[in-house]
């Protein structure tokens, strides 16, 4: 299972809103509910947020076994 609370921490670091996210890295509000469910999201959108927020993937995403 792929969790995103990283993700969230580090827009809290960075001081970016969920809005700011969606506005100017231009993710609908759709994968926005998804990251925050730990549900399946493209590649290309972890690129589009990992190139937004200037981070590495690890500092979006976690595995975690079940």
């Amino acid at each position: 299972m792929f969790k995103f609370d990283r993700l969230f921490i580090t827009m809290k670091e960075k001081g970016v809103s969920t809005y700011r996210l969606r506005e100017e890295c231009v993710i609908d509000s759709k994968t926005i509910r998804r990251l925050k469910a730990n549900e399946n999201i493209e590649m290309k959108t972890l690129d589009k947020i990992c190139r937004y927020l200037d981070c590495k993937i690890e500092d979006v995403v976690e595995f975690v076994k079940d």
